[in-house]
């Protein structure tokens, strides 16, 4: 029996709409550019960032650090679909689990080891121990970490990203430093109210 037009017309809008969603990402712009609203004409400062020259000055940090070029500190990313981020990692430091939801993300180690991992969606650890010069990936909004266990030496690595605007949801700070109730924090992690707010009082340390 063949198809009626009717079921035709919908599985076309469905495979449509499927497709569509494969090539989701940050939307094409009919522009070269886009200027922030009420800007003069850009010139070449407009296109150049200049954030990461405290790489070359300053010291290493005592903590955990990035430094981002998305598109809040570089207006010129608008429509672009990539940012970048230099990320540095004092000796024992660690990148806190996190996401970002709206890219993967392109690691490339320009200094020192990293202990790298990301959970997907059926809960498997994919883990690795990078040297100088390796690249990882991490695939879009699944939860991952970078860990720099030598206690001595600082990590340094560069992340490109394919949004202009990656976002980063920290798990720590999203699940510990809001406004969620600690009696349903304490429900979901099988604990006491007590520990849950042990953990609050951590992070605000």
């Amino acid at each position: 029996m063949a198809f009626t037009k009717k079921p035709l017309f919908l599985l076309l809008i469905t495979s449509l709409a499927i497709a569509q969603m494969a090539m989701a990402g940050d939307p094409d712009i009919l522009t070269d550019f886009i200027l922030p609203p009420n800007s003069p004409p850009p010139d070449p400062s407009f296109f150049t960032f200049t954030g990461m020259r405290s790489l070359v000055t300053d010291p290493i940090p005592p903590t955990f650090k990035v430094i981002k070029a998305s598109m809040e500190q570089f207006p010129a990313l608008n429509g672009q679909s990539v940012s970048y981020a230099v990320l540095i990692y004092p000796g024992g430091s660690v990148n806190p689990v996190h996401t970002h939801p709206r890219s993967s993300e392109l690691l490339f180690l320009a200094q020192g080891s990293l202990e790298v991992g990301f959970v997907d969606s059926t809960n498997k650890l994919f883990i690795q121990t990078l040297q100088q010069g390796d690249i990882f990936v991490f695939p879009k909004g699944l939860v991952h970490f970078q860990y720099n266990s030598d206690a001595k030496n600082p990590a340094l690595a560069i992340s490109a990203f394919g949004s202009a605007n990656a976002g980063t949801v920290s798990l720590p700070n999203s699940l510990f430093n809001s406004t969620i109730n600690d009696d349903v924090l304490a429900l979901s992690f099988k604990t006491d109210v007590a520990t849950i707010q042990k953990l609050k009082a951590g992070l605000k340390g």
